[in-house]
């Protein structure tokens, strides 16, 4: 068993479903932290103009992907 600052690293047999939600849950958290960063460095796309998008997208003339503010 590796151990480095506050982790520490263990193998182990685990039964498939158990560890696919273990990695999905990793997965998600990971997202997660992604997505704060964005906002934290300001890298939002206004409500409004998704909503906007979106409703175009049943058009004849759908509106470009909106980009972040």
């Amino acid at each position: 068993m590796a151990t480095t600052g506050k982790t520490r690293s263990v193998t182990a047999q685990v039964p498939v479903e158990p560890a696919a939600r273990v990695d999905e849950t990793a997965a998600r958290s990971r997202l997660t932290r992604e997505a704060l960063a964005d906002v934290d460095a300001g890298r939002v796309i206004d409500h409004q103009a998704v909503q906007a998008w979106a409703d175009s997208l049943d058009s004849d003339t759908s509106l470009p992907l909106p980009e972040p503010c």
